[in-house]
């Protein structure tokens, strides 16, 4: 017997939540449940994090949460749950199976079946923005190195485990050349560690293309956060519905279940809503805790309903459904075919899957890092950037010089083109003169000298290299 946290969120989610738990008790599943409130009424109540301290205990006491959607409220400060909950409880790891259900729900892929991974917890969903000038504002990417080692290998196991052929890696490192540089980098060490998995990288935009024209091309999807957040949705909707796909959330301690689509409070409360998204979440739930036969139960019942032809309004096609129905009758339904298979969709089997083997991160021996610039970020309401290389010009030392001028990346001195055009926000970077490295007491002494000329300086980055290797971007047409 497994106790797990159950939350029934906001609009359709305590529709879909009670239909989902009928369905897997009538199944069999060995569980206990320990309710908790979470999402709009908790925010509404005053806490911006949408859930109280009891309930985070419960949560970390039983390991194990299975969470209907919740309304986020418009403005005010208020934190995505869902972001915070893989981050508070390190779930670094989103998996989203992608399979069509050709001829039964529409879909231009018929052949379609593929698994999305998405690296959970860093990159741009790291949140740390700032505005910085009147017109610009920043986001930070940060990319680490046990982040991609714990999601790439994931996605390895998960491939093994599954009796997957392929996972390719979907990255834009021929911009990004530093984080997603290094996520392609920790992919292709991974990769040799499983040679009888085939592996591959895609540059994203290209690769999002073609998973959306030629989806059997395919087999485990890996990639950074944005990326999958984003190729997560598609490939969920170019299956056949959003509104069919159920995710599961994997940390080294604790998991998180759910359905990935939104509270629909539109249709909230009216009987009509389809729970299948939230039970293939219950069935992933179910095979996490080793209950195997159940979620092949469930899963195998709910291909035959739809089989059957017994659909909610959302799928529902006069061509090929022959019975509409609501909430609770699809929920009675696939209880009704518990025990049978599916004749035309193939049937799911769980049961020799062995458990995943996911080591803890190792971290490597130190780096020699040594200080070799800084750039010093500076808001100036000008226009030329020669006339502001000459004022900055003014603060340099007999140790460090300026050596570029960028605008949004793009380098506009020295020779830089008249036609760029420039905002408010310049990065000025530094370089020692005499010698391959620097010291901070130069960064101090230059932020002193742009306080003394009235230049407003607001922040600097320090550029490193690692074991002699520069680990910092140029600028554009550098």
């Amino acid at each position: 017997m497994t106790r797990i946290t159950v939350a029934k969120g906001d609009g359709i989610g305590p529709e879909i939540m009670d239909a989902t738990l009928e369905i897997i008790l009538a199944a069999g599943a060995q569980i206990q449940m320990d309710e908790i409130q979470v999402g709009e009424q908790v925010y509404l109540s005053g806490n911006t994090s949408g859930i109280s301290e009891a309930s985070w205990d419960i949560i970390r006491r039983n390991k194990i949460f299975l969470k209907a959607p919740i309304t986020t409220p418009q403005g005010g400060g208020y934190k995505s749950l869902n972001v915070t909950t893989r981050k508070f409880l390190g779930l670094y790891s989103n998996v989203r199976p992608c399979r069509s259900l050709h001829p039964f729900v529409t879909t231009k892929h018929p052949v379609m079946d593929i698994v999305i991974i998405r690296e959970n917890e860093e990159d741009l969903y790291a949140g740390i923005e700032h505005q910085q000038t009147d017109e610009v504002v920043q986001c930070l990417k940060l990319i680490s190195r046990p982040g991609c080692e714990k999601i790439v290998r994931y996605a390895f196991e998960y491939a093994k485990q599954q009796n997957r052929k392929k996972v390719t890696c979907f990255t834009k490192d021929n911009i990004m050349k530093q984080t997603d540089g290094l996520f392609h980098q920790v992919f292709d060490e991974i990769a040799q560690e499983y040679p009888e998995i085939e592996n591959e990288h895609w540059i994203i935009d290209i690769g999002a293309a073609k998973m959306a024209d030629t989806p059997e091309a395919f087999d485990v999807i890996v990639m950074p956060n944005l990326y999958g957040d984003v190729l997560s949705d598609v490939a969920a909707q170019i299956t056949g519905s959003v509104g069919l796909a159920g995710s599961a959330n994997i940390g080294e301690e604790c998991s998180m279940f759910e359905a990935i689509h939104g509270s629909a409070p539109r249709r909230a409360g009216q009987n009509v809503a389809n729970p299948s998204g939230l039970l293939q979440g219950a069935i992933m739930m179910l095979n996490h805790i080793g209950q195997t036969e159940v979620a092949e139960k469930v899963q195998n019942a709910w291909l035959k309903t739809l089989e059957d032809g017994i659909h909610t309004y959302d799928i529902y096609n006069e061509a090929t459904s022959k019975q509409k129905v609501g909430t609770r009758e699809f929920a009675q339904a696939v209880i009704a075919n518990l025990g049978q298979k599916p004749v035309i969709l193939t049937p799911v089997s769980y049961a020799n899957n062995a458990a995943l083997n996911l080591p803890k991160y190792q971290r490597k021996p130190a780096k020699n890092k040594e200080l070799v610039g800084v750039d010093v970020f500076v808001h100036w309401a000008g226009t030329d950037p020669n006339a502001l290389a000459a004022q900055v010009q003014k603060i340099q030392t007999g140790d460090v010089a300026l050596s570029m001028i960028t605008n949004r990346g793009i380098k506009v001195w020295p020779e830089g083109f008249k036609e760029t055009f420039c905002t408010d926000h310049w990065r000025c970077r530094f370089k020692p003169t005499q010698r391959a490295s620097m010291t901070k007491d130069n960064i101090i002494e230059l932020l002193k000298n742009a306080l003394e000329q009235g230049i407003d300086t607001i922040k600097t980055e320090n550029l490193y290299s690692f074991d002699g290797k520069a680990a910092y971007s140029l600028g554009q047409g550098q």
